[in-house]
């Protein structure tokens, strides 16, 4: 079967929330990861991770207003600490940012790995869970949790598994509590809000 190519692009701009810390080595270059702090126009804040290599001091300041661009990446936790699911995204570009407002816009293409789950919210919004596989070169694939609202989440509903699926979208946090050793824990979980489902782009292969 041949593969199909995914696409996965993400603008941010918001403030660096945090020092940039030493993540992982990779082919003798060093990446460090942030958190980044992005304003919705609701005046709640996502806090997403950024991971970028190598990252300029002086520019990655706490504090600091950035404008990057990027891929959004998935990993498995298998320490048993945290989530399971791991999303940061990852930094092609960043700069100092021209405004002090906050800007979310994510693009993705690939395929749905599991049935959508369709459910209702206790005021009765109909809400879509969906998990998208976005590969990237060399066999590898991310993982992207995705949640689409109200109609676009009965449309989604009706996907089948292995489904091409390209989407536009927003990448979120949101805090939930879950019980561990019989102790409540605070959790951050992160996925896509999808604002509206795109045509297929022309494989330019």
């Amino acid at each position: 079967m041949e593969e199909y190519r995914g696409e996965n692009r993400i603008i941010l701009r918001g403030q660096v929330a945090g020092a940039p810390a030493l993540s992982h080595r990779n082919h003798g270059i060093d990446y460090y990861i942030a958190p980044f702090r992005v304003p919705r126009l609701s005046g709640t804040d996502d806090t997403l991770n950024l991971v970028a290599a190598a990252p300029d001091p002086a520019l990655w300041a706490p504090g600091r207003w950035l404008s990057v661009q990027g891929e959004v990446r998935s990993y498995n936790n298998r320490s048993g600490q945290g989530s399971k699911l791991v999303v940061t995204v990852l930094v092609r570009e960043a700069a100092p940012a021209e405004e002090e407002t906050g800007e979310n816009r994510l693009v993705l293409a690939g395929a749905l790995c599991r049935k959508p789950v369709v459910r209702r919210t206790p005021l009765g919004r109909e809400i879509c869970d969906l998990l998208l596989a976005v590969n990237r070169p060399y066999g590898r694939a991310d993982y992207l949790p995705c949640i689409a609202w109200g109609s676009l989440a009965a449309h989604c509903g009706e996907l089948d598994v292995g489904g091409r699926l390209r989407l536009e979208g927003r990448l979120q946090s949101r805090q939930y509590r879950k019980v561990i050793d019989g102790e409540q824990v605070t959790r951050t979980a992160f996925e896509v809000s999808v604002m509206n489902l795109l045509p297929e782009e022309d494989d330019p292969q």
